[in-house]
């Protein structure tokens, strides 16, 4: 299948696909609020100070909590997770509201048509 160069399934957005981690909990009943504030803090100072491109936090329908995190390249996410704690107290804090700890997911980037760089969708 031929794509144009300006569509949204271009290979200019099948390059674009970074490095990903799923991250997953089980949250101590009560502590929801507190685990959205830390992980928050803690992901923006991940972002402006360690090169992260961002990430997300969802609450699944199955009671998990789901971080998904980009990074230009797994150094760049070991050696942000290897660096000093970008806020001591959030860290603990966020320890604090798990019950529950899954193995992370790295994920192998092989298409990106979630970030910014997409163009506006056609009328």
């Amino acid at each position: 299948m031929h794509t144009s160069k300006n569509t949204l399934f271009s290979d200019d957005n099948h390059k674009q696909a970074h490095f990903a981690v799923i991250y997953r909990w089980r949250l101590h009943k009560g502590k929801e609020h507190e685990f959205v504030t830390a992980w928050t803090r803690i992901s923006e100072l991940f972002y402006l100070h360690h090169g992260s491109l961002g990430s997300r936090l969802h609450r699944g329908s199955d009671g998990i909590w789901y971080s998904y995190a980009q990074w230009p390249d797994a150094e760049a996410r070991t050696l942000a997770f290897n660096a000093p704690s970008v806020d001591p107290e959030a860290s603990v804090l966020i320890k604090t509201c798990i019950a529950e700890s899954f193995p992370e997911i790295v994920l192998d980037p092989v298409s990106d048509l979630l970030t910014c760089h997409l163009h506006a969708r056609p009328d």
